[in-house]
């Protein structure tokens, strides 16, 4: 369990870890490549300078079928958009309340957007056309369901050949299908639960939801978007299923909603001030060396936002194209990985297409589905691993003890150390080193200049001389183990002692004399 779950444990009623929004992708393989879909033109009998008209006659069977399936199902057609920037889900949310479709079918869209497929072009040398891959921008189906098992849905199909497929589902709509079986209370709205009767039994339905067999449960979608897979494709081509992005969360829910806003203050404001470079590359598992620094191979970019989220806040991280974020919504605070790219983490598995008795070794994770037991480990790992720094907000030691190994002047080698005033004349310097913006990749000597030298701290000096002084300061801070130079750089970061120093100052600063005095008494 959760440090943090474990400190809060008086203030949160229930507690639920599993997948939220999970996209998959499907394709054909033997046609993912010219020479394959070429013997799949040659086996039916499809002359290559015959492609394009093939192509487009499967194309229109295919939009004349999904039409009349919805037709006959919601009693309208496939909807047009003329923009690929506008969210499609926001109209099916619209149709379905319009509607009150509570199960089934809500309706279909198209949109012309961007898409891989092949054109057939003469080849000199072979003195016939040959197919070539290449990007082209041709007409996608959205077809919009409220499953009965799994929820409110999606598919979506490029409807010129390869004919590649993506499902978007949402581990929470299965929860609530399976809660509904089962008649146990809650209370939700989309994608939140604000109450649940059970614990237990909510969290024993999103584990299994990892064990399911997918490609199983996804190939039984297929029919909903590809009606005419088989008189296209024939009987024996099959789709291999890739989880292209998942999101797992961890709620926290709360008995009342102000103690969930009012721990996610503090929660945001601490993740904020302390999720520096080093930090966040831990959170999403990425090696570092003995001294807690990047490689310098490493070559990831790392960025916090901090922004609103509904009417809650939120903060989320990046390495690269995976996240972590933290928010809250009503009494709910959510903790949650977004991977978008599985093969930055390092996994125990076996080598694929390797015999069952040949060793596993940590090797990268792949997006196949066939990892989905291993990509919701990683997750909860990430998802724990922020909940546990998270919890050192609730470290009860006074400031006043935290500061004081630092109020004292020390002689080292010969030479003197003065005391530190984190309350006073150093307090500047000591917030801009610990400013968001800046403290996920150091701060330079310059970077400071900039922030301080409109600042009481800088005494109005010039730019040599506030140089000068900063550059003793930062030896000053770093004497008392309070920053650290960053490796083959004239870059500092706050050290663990610094951050907690600064982010209990930063807190202290912005409570008012009632809070401390409340705190104090």
């Amino acid at each position: 369990m959760s440090k943090l779950i474990e400190r809060m444990a008086n203030a949160i009623d229930v507690v639920i870890s599993g997948f939220d929004r999970i996209v998959f992708k499907g394709f054909l393989r033997p046609l993912m490549f010219p020479d394959g879909a070429m013997s799949f033109l040659a086996r039916n009998n499809v002359l290559n300078k015959d492609y394009k008209d093939w192509v487009q006659a499967q194309s229109q069977a295919l939009i004349e079928s999904v039409e009349k399936m919805v037709r006959e199902k919601t009693d309208r057609g496939i909807v047009p958009i003329p923009s690929s920037h506008t969210r499609k889900e926001d109209l099916a949310r619209r149709q379905q309340d319009a509607l009150g479709i509570t199960e089934g079918l809500i309706g279909a869209w198209s949109c012309v957007e961007a898409g891989q497929s092949y054109r057939a072009c003469f080849d000199r040398e072979k003195g016939f056309p040959q197919l070539r891959w290449e990007s082209v921008r041709c007409k996608h189906l959205y077809v919009y369901m409220n499953h009965a098992d799994y929820g409110f849905l999606n598919l979506r199909i490029q409807t010129w050949f390869p004919y590649q497929l993506q499902i978007c589902m949402n581990g929470r709509e299965w929860l609530r299908r399976q809660l509904d079986r089962s008649h146990m209370p809650y209370q939700r709205s989309r994608n939140k639960f604000f109450a649940i009767d059970d614990q237990k039994v909510a969290q024993r339905c999103l584990d299994r939801q990892v064990a399911i067999q997918w490609p199983w449960l996804l190939d039984r979608l297929i029919p909903g978007i590809f009606p005419t897979r088989r008189q296209t494709l024939g009987p024996d081509l099959s789709y291999y299923w890739t989880l292209w992005q998942s999101e797992w969360a961890t709620d926290l829910i709360f008995h009342e909603v102000p103690t969930a806003e009012a721990t996610t203050q503090i929660l945001l404001n601490h993740a904020l001030n302390t999720g520096t470079s080093d930090r966040v590359m831990r959170y999403l598992g990425r090696p570092l060396t003995k001294h807690g620094q990047p490689f310098l191979s490493c070559s990831s970019e790392v960025k916090t936002r901090a922004s609103s989220f509904h009417e809650g806040l939120c903060v989320r991280h990046w390495v690269d194209r995976n996240s972590v974020k933290v928010y809250n919504e009503q009494n709910v605070v959510r903790i949650e990985t977004t991977i978008n790219d599985p093969g930055d983490f390092r996994v125990i598995r076996a080598k694929q297409g390797a015999s069952r008795r040949e060793p596993k070794k940590r090797r990268s994770m792949r997006k196949g589905v066939v990892d989905i037991s291993l990509r919701a480990s990683v997750s909860k790992d990430v998802n724990k691993r922020v909940m546990d720094h998270l919890a050192t907000f609730t470290d009860a030691t006074p400031l006043e003890a935290l500061v004081a190994p630092c109020t004292k002047s020390f002689t080292k080698n010969g030479r003197k150390s003065r005391a530190l005033e984190p309350i006073g004349k150093d307090r500047e310097l000591l917030m801009a080193i610990a400013d968001p913006r800046i403290a996920l990749k150091g701060v330079s000597n310059a970077e400071l200049r900039d922030m301080l030298e409109k600042k009481a701290w800088a005494k109005g000096l010039a730019e040599n001389q506030l140089s000068a002084r900063i550059t003793r300061h930062l030896k000053l801070l770093r004497d008392h183990g309070l920053i650290r130079k960053m490796p083959n750089q004239h870059r500092y970061q706050l050290t663990d002692v610094g951050r907690q120093i600064t982010a209990a100052l930063a807190a202290a600063l912005k409570a008012s004399t009632k809070e401390l005095m409340k705190i104090a008494a």
